[in-house]
């Protein structure tokens, strides 16, 4: 079984994998990547401490595309801990042509103050690249299938998934972009539902202010929790 350790290096070494057996071919290559942070610290009659933290590794080398998220929240009052959550994602994009893909992906989400002590899942998903003759937008289909494990205190059960995702990005100027993201991971037992809307605008040539709203949703949830956590922040984002 697969603990929150395993999971980020098994991540990484399936997206390079592709990366590898392709390397062979003398294709060209291009890296990117970003490290987003915001942080709020109070003091006085009473101790905050709150830090949000996201870091993306975007590599192309012909017609892959491979990408690494580590995306994470911790709270903390009176130094006693409050929240915390990390959630890791690996993507093997090959393009079929300009505008289908075929993506795999892998994904675990490590928040224990959910009720679940983990949950991963991998997926294989068929993507469409819609917009293709817009300079200032671009949208992004995927629809597919995959395998889920989850694990609370009290149980641990397994199951197939249906899972639907969108991507919506827009040029608002030549230094502000819109952005949203969706996804539905349809299960048996469970399904989880997540958002993300961003607006984000260029202070200098390679840092951003972006601010962010985040839901996620999840039908079955261990007694106790509640089933919708939200997240908005202000953070700066720097970009290689």
């Amino acid at each position: 079984m697969l603990n929150s350790t395993a999971i980020p290096l098994l991540a990484l070494t399936i997206s390079l994998s592709p990366a590898l057996l392709a390397a062979e071919e003398d294709e060209e290559s291009s890296l990117t990547s970003e490290i987003e942070l915001g942080a709020l610290y109070t003091s006085g009659n009473t101790t905050d401490e709150n830090i949000q933290f996201r870091g993306a590794i975007d590599y192309s080398l012909g017609k892959w595309d491979l990408g690494l998220i580590i995306d994470g929240f911790r709270s903390s009052n009176e130094d006693e801990l409050a929240a915390q959550r990390i959630y890791y994602v690996s993507e093997a994009n090959y393009n079929i042509n300009e505008e289908s893909f075929v993506l795999t992906r892998l994904a675990h989400d490590d928040d224990r103050f959910s009720g679940y002590e983990g949950q991963s899942d991998i997926s294989l998903n068929y993507g469409r690249n819609l917009l293709v003759d817009r300079e200032d937008m671009g949208l992004t289909l995927n629809v597919g299938g995959g395998y889920r494990h989850s694990r609370t205190l009290e149980e641990t059960f397994s199951e197939t998934i249906f899972r639907l995702a969108a991507d919506f990005n827009w040029d608002l100027s030549d230094s502000a972009a819109f952005l949203q993201e969706f996804s539905t991971e349809a299960g048996e037992e469970t399904s989880i539902f997540r958002a993300r809307s961003s607006i984000e605008t260029q202070i200098v040539e390679n840092l951003l202010l972006r601010f962010s709203v985040s839901l996620k949703h999840q039908t079955q949830v261990p007694a106790g929790r509640k089933n919708t956590d939200t997240e908005t922040s202000m953070t700066f984002v720097m970009r290689f």
